[in-house]
């Protein structure tokens, strides 16, 4: 929906690349697609024959892979090889943040045998997992047995490291936090090669609480043990639509997970919430449910997971026009219900494959892999997309989601928007993220005693102007979400595309407990700083040198 108060744009002058993006849906159907699918099945393969082998092979085996990065680690010369980086391809990230420096000179260490779930430790309900294995490779070892990670980010190709060292959220956030919260120990091999476990409660708690959005920058995550949670075979989904201006969608959304009584029992399992446009949202609720339950006569059971399927989002809309109605979703396929469709960015990929003919005929397809579309974009439509496309993570405190979905509006105008809350905990340690100081005297819809109630805003797709041909500031647009988010004691996921200076990004994040693990743990000259890794542009083999001499780097840290 266009608002009619927006100033009109002047008509942005097309060139080859609005032709060549155009027309990418080619290249997608016809290479990226069946590429796709067979390295699906590939990897598919390799997680059944590593599920088929013995804890004890599984685990003697990811110490001999430790024992390699420990000898690799040791063949360094530091004054001549630069600094340490895994040897993963730069494109194989599902982030759109910028990974040009390992273009310049670094040092590889392949951490790519770390694929394996180790351990499903029913007892103590923990599952010991290596930092490549991904979401669905997880919920399929664990679901069978009515058990789940607390917190499932929701695409299957999103690894437990890339969680833990950066950002992971899904519906249970309300409850668990972020996925780092879940996390019990980690298993790191320092810059020294020393390896060491880290928890909240042993020597090397400061490590353990650093590690969470440092990006690796501070060691090699080669296993972490994770909290596990008993699951039942169902969602019971329930569709809410909500009609009214941006700041009423942001109260129906509070009030579906955060009653204002604080009742636990009105409390859902799962929570998001899709606006579709400036006046329309539909809100949703999960508990789980047992079969037997599901099954009774009269409900409507959803396998949300087959090719066919309408896209999950599209699904949900139907609200709008029907009301509120409930079904049961299988488990597994309610914790992937955006992977098919990638959200809606699917759409924009292949503006067909929402259609019925597409779904029946090629939805088996679905999804490409976001890191086989990266590495066959170019740098001409990489650097389209960074300009003229969004894909953005807010994280806001509840009570200033109102204000963030009405700058989004101005700002960028894009729809559908998805938000999920998550807590952000009180620590004994002041971490890269933190909630506001003194959150808890206010008592805000959501808060408790330890924990302050955020709220992720997701901003994926391209904006309305653009959509209109219009003129459109990509990199203004992101430097104003920014401040915004500074402002208003909001993050940004580092996996985003960013535009801040040094300064500004130790503004948004507090970088005290950071450098002070990466000097006492030898990061320091051994691997690359968070904020100059996820620094927009390439690095240059002049920088890297530059960055390698640095004794100390100094975080910019606001004072209270």
């Amino acid at each position: 929906m266009v608002d009619l108060n927006l100033p009109l744009r002047p008509k942005r002058q097309k060139g080859l690349v609005d032709i060549l993006v155009k027309f990418r849906w080619i290249l997608v159907i016809f290479v990226c697609l069946p590429i796709s699918f067979a390295m699906y099945f590939v990897l598919y393969l390799g997680d059944v024959w590593s599920e088929m082998k013995s804890y004890k092979r599984r685990q003697k085996e990811h110490n001999e892979n430790v024992k390699k990065v420990v000898e690799r680690l040791k063949e360094r010369n530091p004054s001549k090889d630069g600094l340490v980086c895994t040897a993963r391809k730069p494109w194989i990230a599902v982030g759109m943040r910028n990974v040009d420096y390992k273009r310049a000179r670094h040092f590889e260490v392949d951490l790519s045998a770390f694929r394996n779930i180790i351990d499903i430790d029913k007892e103590r309900m923990i599952a010991k997992v290596e930092p490549l294995v991904n979401m669905g490779q997880i919920t399929r070892s664990t679901v069978p047995m009515n058990l789940s990670l607390a917190v499932v980010a929701e695409l299957d190709d999103l690894t437990v490291g890339g969680l833990i060292n950066g950002y992971g959220i899904e519906g249970s956030s309300h409850i668990y936090g972020l996925f780092s919260d879940t996390v019990v120990s980690l298993e790191i091999v320092l810059a020294d090669g020393r390896v060491v476990r880290a928890t909240k409660d042993n020597e090397y708690s400061d490590l353990f609480y650093a590690v969470p959005w440092s990006q690796g920058t501070i060691g090699f995550l080669v296993s972490a043990e994770i909290k596990l949670i008993p699951v039942k075979e169902y969602m019971k989904v329930t569709y809410k639509p909500a009609i009214g201006n941006l700041r009423d969608l942001a109260q129906a959304y509070a009030d579906s997970f955060a009653p204002i009584d604080g009742n636990p029992e009105k409390i859902p399992d799962f929570v998001e919430c899709m606006i579709y446009n400036p006046t329309d949202g539909v809100m949703m609720t999960g508990v789980y449910a047992s079969k037997e339950e599901a099954k009774k006569k009269g409900n409507v059971i959803n396998n949300q997971r087959w090719w066919f399927k309408t896209w999950f989002y599209q699904h949900a809309q139907e609200a709008l026009k029907r009301g509120e109605f409930v079904e049961y979703i299988p488990t597994r396929d309610y914790y992937h219900r955006h992977t098919r469709s990638l959200y809606w960015e699917g759409k924009l990929i292949l503006p067909f494959a929402d259609q019925w003919w597409f779904r029946w005929a090629f939805g088996w397809l679905m999804p490409p892999k976001v890191s086989l579309l990266k590495a066959t974009q170019g740098e001409a439509i990489r650097n389209y997309y960074h300009d003229m496309h969004v894909i953005q993570d807010m994280l806001v405190p509840l009570y200033k989601v109102g204000d963030a979905l009405e700058f989004v509006h101005k700002e960028m105008e894009i729809y559908p928007i998805w938000m999920c809350p998550h807590r952000i905990f009180k620590l004994p340690v002041k971490t890269m993220i933190y909630p506001e100081p003194g959150f808890e005297l206010h008592k805000r819809q959501g808060d408790t005693n330890f924990a302050q109630m955020f709220t992720d805003i997701g901003v994926y797709y391209a904006p309305g102007s653009v959509l209109r041909g219009e003129v459109y500031d990509g990199t203004q647009a992101v430097k104003n979400l920014e401040e915004f988010l500074i402002q208003n004691h909001g993050f940004q996921p580092q996996y985003a595309v960013s535009e801040l200076t040094e300064k500004n990004f130790w503004r948004m994040f507090d970088g005290s407990l950071y450098e002070q693990c990466r000097n006492r743990y030898g990061a320091v000259g051994n691997f690359m700083s968070v904020y100059y890794k996820c620094k927009k542009g390439k690095k240059t083999l002049k920088e890297v040198q530059e960055a390698e001499q640095a004794i100390a780097e100094v975080a910019y840290v606001e004072e209270e």
